[in-house]
């Protein structure tokens, strides 16, 4: 952040362009004068004088005209910008536990314009990307976990993403890491309370003691990395490619799946010439699908182009699944799809089932021995399709998809800490195990002790609080 973090600062909160209503958040130190400049309750009361947390009718007016009208006076319509309701949020019970101040008046863009540019001629200074959040983390209202999930919040895209995002905002993901810190920091205060006292010949921790409690630290540490592949998928979506050679259905299922037509759909082979990205729910799994060119032999340079984009996006996927003609035999396109060692990390939809059955599993099972996922579909009259979507949400989902006590790790940040806590306490685990001197045994503890507190904020560094604040939105 470039300002000083004790400026007054405000900001639009709500998305550009016109709505029924728009929303100006002030908050500082100053906050009330500020706003009292610009804003007049109708009931004659300062900003100061009223309850907090609850709405009242104000007067939107230049902070120039402020000294022409008596106190308790009607504003002539000539000096009004517009009427509004105002709400006083008062330290410490705030969002960013400063005084606040949210103007809620018409959403039309020049209102908010204006009224924004008379709280900066006041004395406020426009907010930077996440600082009201950066400055609720540094006053102590949300770790640095619950901060970051405030902008998963607003990002969720499907009910059960949304879900997840508010459980770590509540701060379930945080407890779980201060309890498993905590436990760390305990026994690294044993272990150098007897590097203190080594001459004093007390036994500060039993070596047994001192295994048990790290191999139980391990298992929550597993468990909190293993949730790491779920917890992306649900916060960042499945990448899942639709493949096959032309004219197999490809933009069909993508139709269906969506159940909108947005794929062009035509009996010519070689329709699409570019990959084509959607997001749908499945099964409240946010998925990216993927359309692709059919991939084939080709001499035409603009499909080419398109095959080449096609095998890109199969490499960067979660998932493929790759579409059949079950009303034809299997081609040498669909073998040489079959073959790629890709192939084994895909499903196998066999489209077309409505229509007389010429590929049997039997030249499925030759062509690619041991794949145990195909599923059978009429992207037309969409049978089989809850199947289709029943076995992608179990091949994109480890299993594993939340802990019994609903804990996930959906952060990339996070699972990288978590990664390098489980590291040093499996360190620990073998220096213990053979004996080392308690000096490394410290060191690797509190490796793990510092990888965890930079989850919650407990250790950060200003680096990490501007990449993290900086991705969230003006107003937030």
């Amino acid at each position: 952040m470039h300002g000083a973090l004790d400026d007054t600062i405000c900001a639009i909160a709500t998305p550009p362009g016109e709505g029924g209503i728009g929303v100006i958040r002030v908050s500082g130190q100053h906050a009330l004068d500020v706003a009292a400049q610009v804003v007049l309750p109708r009931s004659g009361k300062p900003l100061s004088e009223l309850v907090s947390h609850k709405l009242t009718v104000a007067d939107v007016r230049s902070p120039a005209r402020a000294q022409d009208v008596p106190q308790g006076e009607e504003l002539p319509v000539r000096s009004l910008l517009d009427e509004a309701l105002v709400v006083v949020m008062k330290r410490p019970h705030s969002y960013t536990g400063e005084d606040v101040v949210e103007v809620q008046c018409h959403g039309g863009p020049v209102v908010l314009d204006q009224l924004c540019r008379w709280l900066l001629a006041a004395g406020a200074r426009l907010a930077e990307p996440g600082e009201f959040t950066k400055r609720a983390f540094l006053n102590g209202k949300l770790d640095l976990a619950q901060a970051e999930a405030v902008l998963d919040t607003i990002r969720a895209k499907t009910a059960r993403s949304l879900t997840v995002a508010q459980a770590q905002r509540r701060g379930m993901l945080s407890r779980e890491v201060e309890q498993i810190r905590s436990e760390l920091v305990t026994a690294l205060a044993h272990i150098e309370a007897a590097l203190d006292f080594g001459d004093e010949d007390i036994a500060f921790v039993r070596k047994d003691e001192l295994l048990r409690l790290l191999e139980t630290t391990h298992l929550k540490l597993r468990r909190l990395v293993e949730s790491g592949k779920d917890g992306r998928i649900w916060r960042e979506g499945a990448v899942v490619v639709i493949l096959g050679r032309p004219n197999v259905g490809k933009s069909s299922l993508l139709n269906a799946l969506l159940r909108s037509d947005r794929a062009i759909v035509t009996p010519i082979p070689g329709t699409t010439r570019d990959v084509l990205e959607e997001l749908v729910s499945i099964d409240g799994i946010p998925v990216r699908l993927i359309d692709t060119a059919g991939i084939r032999l080709t001499h035409d340079p603009v499909e080419a182009e398109g095959i080449r984009r096609s095998r890109l996006a199969w490499a960067d996927a979660d998932l493929a699944l790759i579409l059949l003609d079950g009303s034809e035999p299997l081609s040498q396109e669909d073998s040489s799809l079959l073959s790629s060692d890709q192939a084994v990390h895909s499903i196998l939809v066999v489209n077309k089932c409505d229509l007389p059955r010429k590929l049997s599993p039997t030249h499925l099972e030759g062509a690619c021995p041991g794949h145990s996922d195909i599923v059978d579909i009429s992207a037309t009259t969409q049978m089989g399709l809850d199947a289709l979507r029943g076995a992608i949400r179990k091949r994109v989902l480890t299993g594993g998809v939340e802990s019994p006590d609903g804990v996930m790790v959906t952060n990339l940040r996070h699972a990288d800490a978590c990664q390098r806590a489980l590291l040093g306490v499996e360190q620990a685990q073998h220096s213990v195990a053979a004996d080392r001197a308690g000096e490394l045994i410290a060191l690797d503890l509190r490796i793990a002790a510092d990888a965890l507190g930079e989850i919650t904020g407990t250790i950060t560094t200003d680096e990490i609080l501007e990449r993290i604040f900086s991705e969230f939105c003006i107003g937030k």
